[in-house]
């Protein structure tokens, strides 16, 4: 596969999806609902992003480089879907199913945290 282009983001540090979804009690079951914290993360993606112009629409490659505000032990898979929600709702590419290949890796400690994310529109 070749790629047709590449966009390098720097966003901020994304919530865990323990804290990203709540349920909210109903008469019979749940419903699932966006946080608080996954709203306002959302919302921070999307102000970073204003200036993107148009959707990626091709086949995706993603590269993550979580770089936490701590050493305290983390889930790095537990950071994903909130990142990848607030992306694709900030505009970057239409759907997340267009993701063929996900890599993830743990980069230095930095104050407040942060991931940096390569994604690689490829041709079929």
């Amino acid at each position: 596969m070749e790629a047709v282009r590449t966009i390098t983001l720097e966003l901020p540090w994304p919530p865990s999806v323990n804290r990203y979804w709540r349920s909210i009690p109903l008469r019979r079951g749940y419903r699932v609902v966006l946080s608080r914290e996954g709203r306002a993360y959302r919302r921070d993606v999307c102000a970073r992003l204003a200036a993107r112009r148009r959707a990626l629409a091709g086949r995706l490659h993603v590269r993550v480089t979580l770089c936490a505000p701590t050493r305290r032990p983390l889930d790095l898979d537990n950071r994903l879907k909130g990142l990848l929600d607030a992306m694709q709702h900030a505009g970057v590419y239409r759907d997340d199913g267009q993701i063929d290949r996900i890599e993830v890796e743990r980069g230095e400690v930095v104050q407040g945290g942060g991931a940096l994310v390569e994604i690689t529109e490829v041709a079929a």
